[in-house]
């Protein structure tokens, strides 16, 4: 469910794109006329814009938010605009082709999507950067943290509400004896069992593993594997259980400590926005007793702040 607030009566796209137009004139631009068309505009108003924006100036709109405006603002507008699909696609690239590789953006990214979304993803970033994104892990990727991103990318799994139970209790058997590292093997035991099960029979033998051995898995994962290894299976995870929580966390430790993690907060609130936002901000405050929209004000400043807590919706 989305936070942020459309209005009941939304201009046409070419009232939208003549204003965004003033606001590009003169020293400078208007960045709060801009923040109050665009982030409150869903993806597909903000598409027609672009469309008309060009139709009608001869221009590209992103291509002048990117002249026009600077820093974090910028940033987060400029990863706002596209379809989520697009978005995610561009994220991977920039997160396996940047300067330093960002792997918990692509785990959170190849991780938290459905397999029709992957399969979306795989060919927008086919299309748009002329390289398939299993070959960008590769390269990037080493070890079981790579084989656990190829392999969640690649396996076709089952999304549905069943789970068999008998299953269940055999995965977490098999699961058992992994975590205790008597083979090298058993590292392929976790990741076709955590790439493979649907996210409804993660649940059932997180807490079936619970009742047979007295131990949480997480916590076998996390006693006995290391790294970006261990990062990826815990997203996962955590993501089957309880992705609002695993979200809420990823963006409380965004602002924890000395400075901002804005790349992380950015693409946090952008790309979960316009999907379950709603549902990030109220597992956010259950867990810290306080709002998500008042970290982010206290942690960020100017336009850049606008822009977020336009998205966030109203301090709840």
């Amino acid at each position: 469910m989305a936070t942020m607030k459309i209005p009941m009566t939304v201009p046409s796209p070419r009232v939208d794109a003549e204003q965004l137009s003033k606001a590009f004139k003169g020293r400078g631009c208007d960045a709060s006329v801009i923040i109050n068309i665009l982030a409150h505009r869903n993806a597909t108003q903000r598409a027609l814009i672009e469309q008309e924006y060009e139709t009608k100036f001869s221009d590209d709109l992103r291509k002048r938010l990117q002249s026009e405006l600077h820093g974090h603002l910028k940033k987060a507008l400029l990863l706002w605009m596209p379809e989520a699909v697009e978005r995610d696609a561009s994220i991977l690239k920039q997160a396996l082709r940047g300067a330093v590789t960002d792997h918990k953006a692509v785990a959170e990214i190849i991780c938290t999507r459905s397999g029709s979304q992957l399969r979306q993803i795989k060919q927008v970033y086919l299309n748009t950067f002329g390289a398939r994104l299993e070959q960008d892990v590769e390269s990037e990727a080493s070890g079981n943290h790579k084989r656990v991103l190829l392999a969640y990318l690649n396996t076709t799994r089952y999304e549905g509400p069943e789970i068999d139970d008998k299953i269940v209790e055999d995965d977490a058997r098999v699961l058992k004896k992994a975590v205790a590292r008597k083979h090298k093997s058993d590292d392929q035991t976790l990741i076709q069992i955590f790439t493979d099960r649907s996210r409804t029979h993660l649940v059932a033998l997180r807490s079936t593993y619970r009742s047979m051995f007295g131990k949480e898995l997480g916590k076998a994962i996390r006693d006995e594997t290391r790294g970006n290894f261990e990062h990826v299976l815990l997203t996962i995870l955590q993501c089957a259980e309880n992705s609002s929580f695993y979200f809420a966390k990823a963006l409380r430790k965004s602002m924890k400590g000395l400075g901002t993690d804005d790349t992380a907060l950015i693409r946090i609130v952008v790309t979960r926005a316009e999907v379950d936002m709603h549902y990030i901000v109220s597992e956010y405050r259950k867990r810290y007793k306080k709002t998500l929209y008042s970290a982010v004000q206290s942690d960020t400043s100017g336009h850049y702040k606008t822009f977020l807590l336009s998205l966030l919706g109203p301090n709840v």
